[in-house]
Parts: C-alpha cells; structure tokens; sequence
C-alpha cells in the first residue's frame, strides 16, 4: 500500500496542507513544534481512524476551528483507494472509504496496514500493562479479523458485566452472571491462542532485528503473562463471583494479561539505558512490520519519528541500512537535524 497524496485541514496545528509522496522515502526536517509529528499523526488516523495519542476526535481539530478534514489517496497493487475523515466539534466523525462511508469503524482496520516508531513507545516499558495489550492488539487486529470481533465481543461483555456490578450493589440475579460469564469464556478462548501465537512467532524475528542493530551479546525476549495460562476462565469467574461484587468489576480474564519485556532475562524497564530501550523498541517495531508482512497485508508504511535522539551512529547507521530494503516500501522519517 503507498499513500500519494494527502489534504490536511485544521488537523491539530496543521492549518491547510497538500502534500504529495514519494513511493519510497519521505524525510520530513524541521524545529520542534512544527508539525512533522502531527503529519504523521494524520496518516495514522486515516489507517485506524483514530489519534495515535490519547487525544479524543474533537481533541484533534485545530484550537480555533470548528471542524478538521483528513483526505488520503492510496495505490493498493495498481487499485486507488480514497479515504476520507471528517470530524465536527459535537458530532460523530464521517469516515468513508472511496465516498462510502462505514456502517462500523472496524471494517476499516487492516486495510492501511502501517507502523509508527516514536517517542511515545517508550510507554511500552514504562507504562502498565494496558499499553502493551494495546500494542499486541492492535498489530494482531491488521491481520485477523475473527481477533477484532472476538475483542470487541469480549469488551461489550466486560462493560456489560462492570456495570452491573457497580449499579446493583447486593441485590444481584445470578442468571445474568451465567450469560456474561459464558460470553466472555467464548471470546477469551479466541484472544488467549491467538496471543500466545503471536509471542511465538514474533520473538525470533524480534531477537533477529535487535542483533543486526546492535551487534551486541544482549539477548532479548517476549513473555506472555496470563491468568489463562493456567487456569480455566470459568473457573476463575465462578470462584471470584463474591469478590467480584464486593468490588464493584471484574478482577479476572484476559483484560487483565500482561507481556513482560525481557533484556538479558530481566525485565528492561529496571535494567535498560535510554539507548538499549530505544534499540529494543525499535527492533520490536521492525518485527511488527515483518509479521504483517508474512501475514498476508499488503506492505504497511513505516513511520519513523525522530528515532535516532539517544542512539550512536553504529546502531542509526544499522537501521538506516535496514529500512533502506526493498521489503520495507514506503517511508516517512522526521528528524530535527538535517544531517
């Protein structure tokens, strides 16, 4: 998949801007402050409809405007593809895919598969375990749909179940646990596998990447942390029910699955130095862009923002070296410094 070209409108601090592509590399210079981030923001919304940050839709229009336009026009194996986003401040956002809009927002994801590498991954190691499910999420959601339905199945159930824990407060039908407690045992089966699968096949590539960059005898692994690694969800449902509505939600499943990030067999969140965990992240990402290439997607962009602060020029050289391969397509890379 390339992107051609995009119009931007009242997009974060981007005013107005047309912009054409290049197939291959896209270096974007400039200060701090000027956009570049915010340009790559854009082309992450139109492929998941949604801010790669935490900012709400009406959060990403410009301070002074009413209303923000995304418009992105793609080649997928000689095919146009037009998307299109607009968000008014108080309403729901119109996405459409060659001037039809979605009925669901899901259908859309997977069909611009991309990767973003930026600062903000640091989140992975420092963050809590929800950032990591993200990250896992989101990378097996481009590739498997039946994933996205079981997660989003999943989710309705906890809410569903979350809410009548806190809004009945004693006075609690066991029939409608029974329900919740059968929905969210189907759709966990499904996360579950296909979890661990991804830690299983991601890891070699992973371990692969982060030797080429570093060239260093660090070793670096994967490890997937689960309630469902050793007992059944029914019968942790069934024997947390009492202190599940003494809580007030629920304190089991796979909402609550963690990935451990492992350097030298030690987590590297209390190990790490900034330039191991650049070089970590990094490698994790450029595994991320290999599974979906072996999966089947057509080829993701890669978004490259200012990766190179806090790496020497050994490592830099070694990605650079890397993403300049045919198999990596098109790329976008911002930087402050022009050399």
């Amino acid at each position: 998949m390339l992107i051609e070209r995009i119009s931007i409108l009242n997009f974060k601090n981007i005013e107005e801007a047309e912009l054409t592509f290049s197939p291959k590399m896209n270096y974007l210079f400039g200060n701090n402050g000027m956009g570049k981030t915010n340009l790559l923001d854009a082309l992450y919304y139109l492929s998941f409809a949604k801010s790669c940050t935490n900012l709400t839709d009406s959060q990403s229009i410009k301070h002074d405007a009413d209303f923000s336009v995304l418009h992105g026009f793609y080649q997928n194996e000689s095919l146009p593809e037009e998307i299109y986003c607009g968000v008014k401040r108080r309403q729901k956002k119109t996405f459409k895919r060659n001037k039809k809009e979605y009925e669901r927002l899901s259908e859309h994801i997977g069909l611009i598969p991309l990767v973003l590498v930026s600062p903000s991954d640091s989140d992975l190691i420092r963050g809590g375990s929800e950032e990591r499910r993200k990250f896992v999420d989101m990378l097996i959601c481009q590739y498997d749909r039946a994933y996205l339905q079981a997660l989003i199945r999943y989710n309705q159930a906890l809410r569903q179940r979350n809410s009548y824990l806190r809004e009945q407060a004693g006075a609690i039908d066991d029939s409608l646990f029974d329900i919740w407690d059968d929905q969210l045992v189907a759709h966990s089966e499904i996360i579950h596998l296909k979890r661990k699968e991804l830690v299983a096949e991601l890891s070699p590539i992973f371990q692969q990447y982060h030797q080429t960059i570093c060239k260093a005898g660090e070793t670096v692994s994967l490890q997937y942390e689960s309630q469902l690694n050793d007992r059944l969800l029914a019968e942790l449902l069934r024997e947390r029910r009492e202190k599940d509505k003494t809580l007030g939600y629920t304190s089991c499943g796979i909402h609550k699955d963690d990935f451990n990030f492992l350097l030298d067999n030690y987590l590297i969140r209390k190990v790490g130095s900034q330039g191991q965990n650049k070089t970590y992240l990094i490698a994790l990402k450029l595994a991320q862009f290999n599974l979906l290439v072996r999966k089947g997607s057509s080829l993701p962009l890669l978004l490259l923002d200012d990766i190179f602060d806090k790496l020497d020029a050994d490592r830099v050289k070694q990605i650079m070296h890397l993403v300049a391969q045919p198999e990596f397509g098109q790329i976008f890379i911002t930087d402050t410094n022009r050399k």
